[in-house]
């Protein structure tokens, strides 16, 4: 059924787990400060009292609804000493007991309808994947284009600035912030219209700007010629996920979007630089910042002339490995086509990168210096089926894992293709601009759409592959437990065994999971809390591709908190 919709590896001297100063700046412990567990992105808790020997007795500790049931939670909860911090798509914030659950105060957001006609909002709905937590605030971006800053004690606003006209550049934030110092900085959507991307920095006290990155260079700035005519106006490029920050090197790593428009690159592409390295600046990037100035210190292109929807807007893992006998300090970056790259992340230097999903014919290889080869464009008016999908994604945007115990990345995985139809298009500022059209579909003789595989990151290796018959949108979880958590879209929230994909336990929570479970602790009790409920345009699509079982996957919006039973005091 269709939807319709407008190896190379490096030479590894010694292999070590990341020095305790790493796992310090990558782990969390009793809290749950930052969207990816801490600026490090791992998603890792070094707790370790729920584990493999006893992960089946976990069970409900507490359920919380946040009655707001159209398009799923998608939020990262947030944990600081002991209050949980939680918001909805609808920029609904709520502070609540993280041991108990109860509701210690809640913000509603009033959206001021006339800012919310961007095309983003009108196709895509409001989507809002999580808060920031720093000096007594709590920092929100909402769906009509705005950043709040709410009192951490009471909810109540302390700022508000907008970040731009929605009607006018389309976009809004649907990522969560990341706290800098004195600054919070925040991405936005806009890569499928015709917009110019950028990164804003706010000043956490006042909300005054502190400096904007447009990630399309403007005339007269470095990397403006790798745009023709005067499409660098219009040239996509959203940055909009949440990125990371080594507070050793000082540096600031985001991910970027597709390039505009998405599949038509006959207006923005300066022959005969079509596939040649540094096209279309900055779009499809890793870019590594200033987090004071917010000027590019350097930048890796993941895929010059992103003609697929293939964005690079993802997580960005920040670890330590030894490599030919020297601990290098490096990232790891899945984007949507699967195509995971490792950088050197002080200088940006390639080192590895390998293809993750098990379809891929969007390119026929990787050289070793990492150029794609064997590229397949989509031929403007020509049907071209290309797998994985561009607009569901090798890999969507629910974020990977990293356990320093095994040395894993832990990425969910979709064997989904489309169907592309380029065209050329007119752009409109703020409209939809994805220079065509096309429809998703299942690759045929599979019995498995999605699977959770474990990988080491230096070679690329898949270590194990755990499949699943549909889909596979929520973010992973691993622990020093050795455990591994997810959840599927039919309600089941699962564990897995870290270092050989063996199922352990799973739980059904009624709703399906499209967000990113979390663990902390209260008291050395440890607690696993995950965000359940199905939606967004996503969501339903890939519901359609199943019919008969998709439609059994439920709406809602509801946490569900997991612990071990209490023993007798």
């Amino acid at each position: 059924m269709r939807i319709i919709f407008i190896l190379v590896a490096v030479t590894v001297a010694s292999l070590r787990c990341a020095s305790a100063e790493t796992v310090s700046a990558g782990a969390t412990q009793s809290d749950w400060p930052s969207y990816g567990g801490t600026t490090h992105a791992w998603r890792y808790s070094a707790l370790d009292r729920v584990n493999r020997t006893n992960v089946r007795s976990l069970a409900p500790a507490w359920i919380f609804q946040t009655g707001e049931y159209n398009d799923a939670l998608q939020a990262t909860p947030i944990v600081i000493d002991g209050v949980m911090y939680l918001s909805t798509n609808q920029t609904q914030v709520f502070a609540l007991n993280a041991a108990t659950g109860a509701q210690l105060w809640h913000s509603r957001y009033n959206v001021a309808a006339p800012n919310v006609e961007g095309f983003d909002y009108v196709l895509f709905g409001a989507q809002n994947r999580g808060v920031a937590v720093a000096g007594g605030k709590v920092f929100v971006g909402t769906h009509d284009n705005f950043l709040l800053a709410l009192d951490a004690r009471t909810g109540e606003e302390l700022w508000k600035v907008n970040i731009d006209n929605a009607r006018q550049c389309g976009c809004a934030p649907r990522g969560a912030p990341l706290v800098v110092g004195n600054k919070v900085i925040i991405g936005g959507t806009g890569g499928d219209g015709a917009h110019r991307g950028y990164l804003t920095a706010f000043d956490t006290e006042t909300g005054r700007l502190a400096w904007r990155w447009y990630a399309i260079p403007a005339p007269g700035e470095k990397g403006n010629d790798t745009w023709k005519g005067e499409s660098w106006r219009y040239g996509g490029a959203a940055t909009w996920m949440t990125g990371s920050y080594d507070p050793e090197l000082k540096l600031l790593y985001w991910g970027t979007g597709n390039a505009a428009s998405d599949f038509y690159a006959g207006d923005r592409v300066v022959e005969p630089r079509k596939v040649a390295r540094d096209v279309n600046l900055y779009t499809a990037s890793v870019v590594a910042l200033d987090p004071d100035s917010g000027k590019l210190r350097w930048h890796y292109q993941v895929i010059p002339n992103d003609v697929w929807d293939f964005d690079s807007a993802y997580e960005i893992i920040l670890f330590d490995k030894v490599v030919d006998g020297h601990e290098r300090k490096l990232l790891a970056h899945m984007n949507k086509s699967g195509l995971t790259v490792v950088l050197d992340r002080v200088t940006g230097k390639y080192l590895h990168s390998f293809l993750a999903n098990e379809i891929n014919d969007w390119i026929s290889g990787i050289a070793k210096d990492g150029t794609l080869l064997g590229r397949r464009d989509p031929v403007p008016g020509v049907a071209t089926d290309i797998c994985p999908s561009g607009l569901i994604g090798g890999k969507s945007w629910n974020q990977m894992a990293y356990s320093p115990r095994t040395g894993y990345i832990y990425a969910p995985l979709v064997e989904v293709c489309n169907t592309i139809v380029a065209q050329r298009e007119e752009p409109r500022e703020g409209m939809f601009y994805a220079g065509g059209s096309g429809s998703v579909f299942l690759p045929p003789n599979r019995e498995n759409y999605a699977h959770l595989d474990a990988f080491d990151p230096l070679t690329g290796e898949r270590k194990w592959s755990w499949p699943y018959r549909y889909i596979l949108f929520a973010s992973v979880l691993a622990t020093a437990g050795d455990l591994i958590f997810s959840g599927r879209p039919d309600g089941y929230f699962f564990a897995l065994d870290a270092r050989t994909g063996e199922e352990l336990w799973k739980f059904q929570t009624g709703a399906g999971h499209r967000g990113s479970s979390i663990s902390y602790a209260i008291d050395g009790r440890q607690y696993i809390a995950t965000p359940t409920g199905w939606g967004t345009v996503v969501g339903p699509m890939a519901a359609g591709l199943f019919p008969g079982e998709g439609e059994k996957w439920r709406r809602g919006s509801t946490l569900v908190v997991f612990a071990l039973p209490e023993q007798p005091r």
